[in-house]
């Protein structure tokens, strides 16, 4: 049985909502050997930021190598690169040891307001690392940042991702979180230099939101690192963080972080649903056979 591997290049988040924290959970959820690179180590916790330190450019470079070297991961998340020489560094070194199906998330504020990529870095990000993307998963305001324009409807969002997309990047998926045009669905739009594809989910209302983009990413990576397709992996990445909001974890006094563990716990519930309704194969004629036949894999699949 392979053995898939993701490597999260990204801040370390001493809360464990989001960061390093988050990407590794995500991977460990959805079968994925996680590997990681820090960046920078923050004092954080569910109130807020409270000091950034990034590490040295020699640190990360060693991280990387020392992974690069050896273990050859499937897949590659960004996350919190602070400055431009972060960025420099981890495009060559995507270069250097061909690294593919790379995500990346232009991370650039945390939930509480705190900067997390300095202003001059931003150009960097844009003409190095972007065109190594395999999809860059921008929120609206980040989305702003990086297209130059200001996103106010869907035809204007749809203009953002074509511009992004010109940077290089294959893919572009501006989340449609930040977004409260519509109360009652979020939906999420990807572009990939031909066609949008829209993915709609219920809008959940809960200040328990730290760390999902970092949870959505990542789980992104994970689809990606077991060969799933673009498409398959953003429904994946869709399915695991909407568990992880609808069932949070209740702690700090601030943004709380998402649930890692819900989408694995609905999986099983799934399963269970599929077994009982197995049992009454035998119980059911021929055309109500079918029908359960049906519901079992549905549920399987995960109810969708």
């Amino acid at each position: 049985m392979p053995i898939f591997k993701a490597l999260t290049i990204a801040g370390s988040d001493s809360g464990g909502g989001a960061g390093i924290q988050a990407d590794l959970k995500t991977f460990q959820e959805l079968g994925v050997y996680g590997m990681s690179a820090i960046t920078a180590v923050t004092a954080q916790n569910t109130l807020g930021v409270q000091g950034v330190y990034p590490m040295s450019v020699e640190a990360i470079e060693r991280q990387l190598a020392s992974i690069g070297e050896d273990l050859s991961p499937d897949a590659i998340k960004t996350g919190m690169l602070f400055n431009g020489e972060i960025i420099q560094v981890v495009a060559a070194s995507i270069h250097k040891f061909k690294w593919n199906h790379v995500v990346v998330d232009p991370v650039m504020i945390a939930k509480g307001g705190a900067s997390l990529l300095l202003q001059e870095a931003i150009d960097t990000m844009i003409r190095v690392l972007l065109p190594l993307a395999s999809v860059v998963t921008p929120n609206i305001p980040e989305a702003e940042v990086l297209s130059g324009m200001r996103i106010t409807d869907e035809g204007s969002r749809m203009q953002a991702a074509k511009r992004i997309h010109q940077y290089g990047c294959k893919h572009v998926m501006i989340k449609g979180g930040h977004d409260e045009g519509d109360a009652e669905q979020a939906t999420d739009l990807l572009y990939d230099g031909e066609t949008f594809t829209s993915f709609t989910s219920r809008r959940l209302t809960t200040r328990h939101t730290h760390g999902t983009g970092c949870t959505f990413a990542a789980s992104i990576t994970s689809g990606l690192a077991q060969g799933l397709s673009m498409q398959e992996s953003l429904k994946l990445a869709k399915r695991f963080i909407q568990a992880a909001i609808s069932d949070p974890l209740d702690i700090g006094g601030g943004h709380g972080p998402t649930n890692h563990w819900a989408y694995q716990r609905r999986q099983r519930e799934n399963m269970d649903r599929a077994a009982e309704n197995a049992m009454l194969l035998h119980e059911r004629t021929p055309s109500a056979k079918e029908e359960v036949t049906n519901e079992v894999h549905f549920e399987i699949r995960g109810g969708r």
